[in-house]
């Protein structure tokens, strides 16, 4: 029999799982075509536009739980990253990022439609943080380039991270070691210094699985 309480816990199980949804369809869609309607991502979870709007109250709301929820994982990465080497850190952030290739993907999608680039921005802006200061302790410690100034070279191993991450297949097997000495390659080290410092730190661009058991 069906008590009070499990009778009112259901329809809330069953709002946050089709919030969930929405959201899992709207990376789908947004990936796919940054400018996706609300009709678009609607059809893509299996529910009406009412049913949508159930649950936010327009396409931008929808739009800016994405980028919290992307910033929020991409920022507690970010956070992660403690190796005294930048150039360590720096493969290390690279890899941790390609394990969230989805989120980058949709974020990416998202960054293109200028009506949300500026919030895109601030809500990465401690990644962004964390970026600049591994370039500069690399900078300083002379393992890094030093031709370009930090900020902007955090900016061009931003683009390079993406870059890859948005236009390689995920799923290929090599994939995660390429993002890291794309990073790597664009930071200042040679393929021959990148084989080394890989070689020496392998977990770096283990599979998740490979890495925890």
């Amino acid at each position: 029999m069906t008590s009070p309480i499990d009778a009112a816990r259901r329809p809330r199980r069953d709002a946050l799982e089709n919030r969930a949804g929405i959201l899992a369809a709207a990376h789908v869609a947004l990936a796919h075509d940054p400018r996706a309607s609300v009709d678009a991502i609607a059809r893509q979870a299996g529910l009406s536009r009412r049913a949508l709007y159930g649950h936010f109250d327009d396409r931008d709301a929808l739009v800016r739980e994405l980028v919290a929820q992307g910033a929020a994982r991409f920022n507690a990465v970010a956070a992660s990253i403690d190796d005294a080497d930048a150039r360590v850190a720096l493969a290390r952030l690279a890899a941790a990022l390609w394990n969230e290739a989805a989120h980058v993907q949709v974020l990416a999608a998202i960054a293109l439609d200028e009506a949300h680039l500026e919030e895109t921005a601030t809500a990465l802006a401690p990644l962004r943080r964390t970026v600049v200061r591994i370039v500069r302790d690399g900078q300083d410690a002379d393992v890094l380039r030093t031709d370009v100034a930090a900020p902007t070279l955090a900016r061009l191993v931003e683009e390079t991270a993406r870059t890859v991450i948005t236009r390689i297949d995920a799923s290929s097997p090599a994939a995660r070691d390429l993002a890291v000495r794309a990073v790597l390659s664009i930071a200042g080290l040679s393929w021959r210094q990148a084989d080394a410092l890989l070689d020496e730190h392998p977990e770096i661009v283990a599979t998740p699985e490979a890495a925890s058991a």
